[in-house]
C-alpha cells in the first residue's frame, strides 16, 4: 500500500512538472512586496479574475520559483495558501525570492502563471525604520493628501480593528493637520516640510497569536501646479522674414496646457497634426516646469512657402481648465540686410589687406626687384653722381679670415654687382691710384656715390680699428652727417660682437641694419638670385638698365677677373 502511495506522489509531481513547462508566462510581474523580518505578509494572485473558479474546472496553485512542491493549504502552516492568497505568518529572511501562481483548467491543454518578488529584510538595530526598503509615495502641496499604509488589505477585518499609529521620522504624528481614515493618513494643507519618512504600525491576530505589523513609506512632496491659464513663451505676436519657396519651422512653446489642448490654426482653419500636407503640425515630447506645470511644444511646419502665406497670421492656441490664450506669427518677405552686407565687405577688405601685408612682408624684396626689372619701373632724374656705391673695408694683419674678406671684396663683390647686375662700384684699394692723396680722393668719391658700402670681417677689430685711417673716418663722418647717403653694412661670417666696435658703427648698425654673408664662394653662392645678393640689390639704387644677363661664376672665371685687375 505504501508503495502505491509513493508511486502516486511521484506521478503527480511528474505531471505538475510537465504542466509547469507548458504554462504561458505573463510578462508583467506583481508589485514587489517588502516586509520586515518577523511580520506577516499576504499576496493575491491577480490572474484569478480571468478564470472561472466557481465551476471547479480551474485550479490555482502557488509555488516558490525553483521548488516544484506547491505551497501547502494547511492554515496552521507558517506559509500557506488560502484561495488565491499566499500567507506568510510571519515572513522570515529565508522566504525572500520569487513566487508564482499557476492556474490550470480541465478544458485547457496548457496553463497560465504569473510571478511576484518578495523581499524580507531585517531592521537595523537602533533604527525605527529602514529607508532602503521604504515604499515611495508622492503628494502635492496646497491641497490635502492621502498616505496609504501598504499591504494591509487582508489584515483588517472584524477581528482586527485595532487603530493604526502613524509616525514621521520616528515621532508620533499628532495635531489638527493630520487625520486617520481606516488605514490611511490624511494630511491637510500639504507643505514641503511634510516630506520625509513615515511609518504605520498596528497588530494582527491569527489563531490566537498576535503579530506586529510596520510599514515604511518615503513621502515625496512636489509643488502643485498653479491654478492659472496657460502661457505661450513663443511666438509673441511677432513676424519673421522668410524666402519664397523655403521651408519654415516655428515652435509654439507653452506652459500649463496639456498636449491635446495646444494647436495651430491658419486662416481660421485647424492645422492637422496627423495628416501631413504642405502645412502641418508636429507635437513634441512633454516636460515639466519648475512649478509643476506641464511644458508642451507643437511645431508648425511649412514645407514650401507660397506667396499667399505672407502677411497671414498663423495662430497658436493653448487652453486648460482656467482659461485660453493665443499668439500669432506672420511671415514677411526677406529684406536685404545692407548693414550685414557692408560689414561683410569691410571684413573682407580687412582680411585682404592683412593677406597683402603678410605677402608683402615675406616677398617684399622679390617684388621690388621684379618691379625694377620690369619696364614699368620709375627712373629718377640724373643726380650727377658717378658711382652706385663706394665700397669701404679695412685692411687687416693677414690670416685666413682676412684673406676671405679680400676675396669677397675684390673678386666676388665686383663680379656679382658689376658684371651680373651692371652697377658701377668704387672700391678703395682697387680703384684709387698709387700716390694720390687718399683723403681728397675719398671725399670726392663719397660725394659722387649713391651708396656707402661698409664690409666688416670677423678680424676687423682684432687687428685694426675701422676709424684709424683718415679716409675711413671721412667715410663714417659722411654716413653720419649726410642724410642723403644710405649705408649698406655687410657682415662676414656672421660676426655679432658689436660691443668692442666704434660707436659710429653701432649707430649705423642700429639705423640701417646689416646683411650677413654666409656663402662659400661656390658657383651657387655667387649668383645674383641668392637671398643674400637679393638683399644687397634691394638696398642698391635702381638701375636704368632694363635687364641684365646672369653670369654664374666658376673658380676659373674668378681667377681671370683677378688677373685683369692686377
Amino acid at each position: 500500500m505504501s508503495a502505491k502511495i509513493l508511486s502516486c506522489k511521484i506521478t503527480a509531481a511528474f505531471l505538475s512538472l510537465i504542466i509547469a513547462e507548458k504554462c504561458g508566462a505573463y510578462d508583467v510581474m506583481f508589485k514587489h512586496s517588502l516586509v520586515p523580518h518577523g511580520q506577516p505578509l499576504v499576496i493575491k494572485c491577480s490572474l484569478e479574475k480571468s478564470f472561472n473558479f466557481e465551476s471547479g474546472d480551474c485550479n490555482l496553485t502557488w509555488y516558490k520559483v525553483g521548488n516544484q512542491t506547491a505551497v501547502p493549504r494547511d492554515k496552521l502552516s507558517r506559509i500557506h495558501q488560502q484561495k488565491s492568497l499566499i500567507w506568510f505568518l510571519p515572513a522570515i529572511l529565508e522566504d525572500s525570492g520569487n513566487y508564482e501562481c499557476v492556474i490550470s483548467c480541465r478544458n485547457l491543454t496548457s496553463c497560465s502563471k504569473m510571478s511576484t518578488e518578495v523581499t524580507v529584510f531585517e531592521r537595523t538595530d537602533g533604527l525605527c525604520l529602514n529607508e532602503k526598503f521604504a515604499v515611495e509615495e508622492v503628494v502635492f502641496t496646497s491641497s490635502s493628501a492621502k498616505v496609504v499604509c501598504p499591504h494591509l488589505d487582508h489584515f483588517r477585518n472584524e477581528e482586527n480593528i485595532l487603530p493604526i499609529h502613524w509616525y514621521k521620522d520616528c515621532q508620533l504624528l499628532e495635531g489638527k493637520r493630520f487625520a486617520f481614515l481606516n488605514s490611511d493618513l490624511m494630511i491637510f494643507n500639504v507643505t514641503m516640510q511634510d516630506q520625509g519618512n513615515y511609518t504605520c504600525k498596528t497588530t494582527y491576530t491569527y489563531n490566537g497569536k498576535q503579530y506586529d505589523i510596520a510599514r515604511d513609506i518615503s513621502l515625496i512632496v512636489e509643488v502643485s501646479p498653479p491654478k492659472m491659464p496657460p502661457e505661450i513663451s513663443y511666438p509673441q505676436n511677432n513676424s519673421i522674414e522668410v524666402e519664397l519657396g523655403s521651408q519654415v519651422t516655428v515652435d509654439c512653446n507653452t506652459t500649463g496646457a496639456d498636449g491635446f489642448e495646444v494647436f495651430w490654426t491658419g486662416n481660421g482653419v485647424y492645422i492637422d497634426v496627423f495628416y501631413v500636407s504642405r502645412i502641418f503640425a508636429k507635437p513634441n515630447n512633454e516636460e515639466t516646469a519648475y512649478d509643476g506645470r506641464p511644458m508642451y511644444s507643437v511645431k508648425l511646419i511649412i514645407s514650401e512657402v507660397y506667396s499667399e502665406d505672407y502677411e497671414q497670421p498663423f495662430i497658436c492656441q493653448a487652453s486648460n481648465a482656467f482659461g485660453q490664450v493665443a499668439s500669432y506669427i506672420i511671415l514677411k518677405h526677406r529684406v536685404p540686410d545692407v548693414q550685414r552686407w557692408l560689414t561683410g565687405v569691410f571684413v573682407s577688405f580687412l582680411l585682404l589687406m592683412f593677406i597683402i601685408l603678410i605677402v608683402y612682408k615675406i616677398f617684399k624684396i622679390d617684388l621690388v626687384l621684379w618691379y625694377r626689372n620690369s619696364g614699368c619701373a620709375f627712373v629718377s632724374k640724373e643726380d650727377g653722381k658717378i658711382y652706385d656705391a663706394c665700397v669701404l673695408y679695412t685692411k687687416g694683419c693677414g690670416g685666413s679670415d682676412f684673406y676671405r674678406l679680400e676675396t669677397f671684396v675684390l673678386r666676388i663683390l665686383p663680379n656679382v654687382l658689376e658684371q651680373q647686375c651692371g652697377y658701377n662700384l668704387f672700391i678703395l684699394g682697387r680703384d684709387d691710384l698709387p700716390g694720390e692723396a687718399m683723403v681728397s680722393i675719398a671725399d670726392e668719391t663719397f660725394k659722387q656715390s649713391r651708396r656707402l658700402m661698409i664690409i666688416l670681417g670677423s678680424e676687423t677689430f682684432s687687428c685694426t680699428q675701422l676709424e684709424d685711417a683718415p679716409e675711413q673716418q671721412l667715410a663714417l663722418y659722411s654716413a653720419l652727417i649726410r642724410d642723403d647717403t644710405q649705408v649698406i653694412l655687410i657682415e662676414m661670417d656672421g660676426m655679432q660682437d658689436y660691443a668692442s666696435m666704434p660707436e659710429s658703427i653701432r649707430y649705423i648698425k642700429q639705423k640701417h641694419g646689416a646683411v650677413q654673408w654666409k656663402g662659400d664662394f661656390s658657383e651657387k653662392s655667387c649668383s645674383a638670385n641668392t637671398r643674400f645678393w637679393k638683399s644687397v640689390r634691394y638696398q642698391m639704387p635702381a638701375k636704368k638698365k632694363e635687364s641684365f644677363s646672369e653670369v654664374y661664376l666658376s673658380p676659373q672665371t674668378l681667377d681671370n677677373s683677378a688677373a685683369k685687375r692686377n
